[in-house]
């Protein structure tokens, strides 16, 4: 495993809180930094929404906010990604502010969200979530927010880091403790009523729940959790995260919300044909049997959402029993067979993503692959052996160039595939 947090790094921080102290006028070593990280799903993909099993981790990649307390109610607010500065105040009543109808664009948990309804509506939707949750935060901040360099965060759920970083700058700033647990709740809020989003709370779980070398399971029907630690690991393992150089999700896909309300009418329809309709649709609460029972009698289109969300189930159980037994040959094949699932049944992907899936499954030392999000754009994710990461990231840079030679020449060579580690839970870091 890894012998220690990578990220970020010294001269990240220093440069940060150089930043944030002439914004605000205050020394360097008042400034914190919430350390917000992205996140990889490697089993679980698409059924968060129905209540199902999900597995996760993230990635020594992600969202750094240097901040100061106000002093006062204002919020002033700085990116390193987007132009203007962002005023708002705590004591002003904020008000959710949708952006999608349901057969809109999937997204969500990208950088193109955060530009669609203005970056700064993101520490709104913090300010929204407290407020609505009977908070009184009276104090502001005075920030600076950051991805990593060089780094397109789509499909890497950016939007719930960005969500969790102002939160928990907000809570800092107000001396509030709040338990991870909560805070998954507060994201949700932000996400699912302050832009009316109808996704379900991996993300947040992700970043607010991982522990550095461990595989995070949340089951997201009862919000129960476990941290699972492999005893021994056969191979050491390395995690790739492959871009697509889509960075704008195509127009011609059906939409994210637009598949939560399929897996809901499948839920609908299992659970009145086997005399539960008075429960909620969804699928999570459709009997494995009487799934095998009456599945032959859904509609070909729910008929895949359903198999996909009880296959992809069953692939996690038996994700987090070879995780737990160190086989990340075994691992790798679920991660690969739940791409697949994602592609046949959910209906998901791209051209330029499934290529790039494709490719990553050829590369060498790969244990397994998918893309991560819906596959419209942004990036694969795969596990590969320690020993032969670079080797794999040469072979899918040259074999993706091949394939996409348009796409792939808008890329950085140097960020095109970034080998990445495993990471910790979102903090809040003081100067020592």
């Amino acid at each position: 495993m890894e012998k220690g947090l990578s990220w970020p790094c010294e001269d990240e921080l220093k440069g940060l809180r150089k930043i944030v102290s002439a914004m605000a006028g205050r020394r360097p070593e008042e400034v914190r930094v919430v350390v917000s990280p992205y996140r990889i799903c490697p089993l679980g993909a698409h059924i968060d929404h129905q209540g199902g099993i999900v597995s996760a981790m993230t990635i020594n990649k992600g969202i750094l906010l240097g901040f100061v307390p106000s002093g006062d109610a204002k919020v002033i607010l700085r990116s390193g990604q987007f132009s203007g500065e962002v005023r708002i105040s705590v004591d002003e009543v904020q008000y959710p502010r949708p952006i999608r109808k349901n057969s809109e664009n999937h997204a969500s948990n990208s950088q193109k969200l955060q530009e669609d309804c203005n970056w700064g509506n993101f520490a709104r939707g913090a300010v929204y979530a407290l407020q609505s949750r009977g908070f009184s935060i009276t104090q502001g901040v005075i920030g600076y927010i950051s991805g990593s360099e060089g780094f397109d965060s789509s499909g890497l759920s950016s939007s719930a880091a960005v969500g969790v970083a102002y939160l928990l700058a907000l809570e800092s700033a107000n001396n509030l403790t709040i338990p991870p647990t909560e805070n998954i709740e507060y994201d949700r809020v932000i996400e699912n009523e302050y832009f009316g989003l109808r996704n379900g709370i991996l993300d947040q779980s992700a970043i607010l729940l991982s522990r550095h070398g461990c595989l995070t399971c949340m089951d997201c029907k009862t919000k129960e959790h476990k941290l699972i630690r492999p005893l021994k690991l056969q191979k050491f393992y390395k995690i790739l995260v492959a871009f697509s150089g889509l960075r704008n999700a195509l127009t011609n896909n059906p939409g994210y919300n637009c598949r939560v309300a399929e897996c809901q009418q499948a839920a609908r329809f299992l659970l009145k044909a086997s005399g539960n309709e008075n429960m909620e649709p969804y699928l999570c609460n459709v009997e494995p049997e009487a799934y095998e029972m009456y599945k032959g009698n859904l509609e070909p289109l729910l008929a895949k959402r359903a198999e996909h969300y009880f296959s992809e189930n069953k692939r996690v159980i038996k994700g987090l029993e070879a995780w737990a037994s160190g086989n990340l040959q075994e691992f790798g094949k679920l991660i690969s067979a739940s791409g697949l699932s994602s592609i046949q049944n959910y209906e998901c992907g791209c051209v330029p993503l499934k290529q790039l899936y494709e490719i990553l499954l050829r590369a060498p030392g790969v244990f397994g692959a998918r893309f991560s999000g819906a596959g419209f754009r942004g990036c694969c994710v795969a596990f590969v052996d320690a020993d032969f990461a670079e080797e794999a990231a040469s072979f899918v840079r040259e074999e993706y160039l091949k394939a996409q030679p348009e796409l792939a020449s808008q890329l950085n060579p140097n960020s095109a595939v970034i080998i990445c580690e495993g990471d910790d839970s979102a903090r809040v870091m003081q100067q020592k």
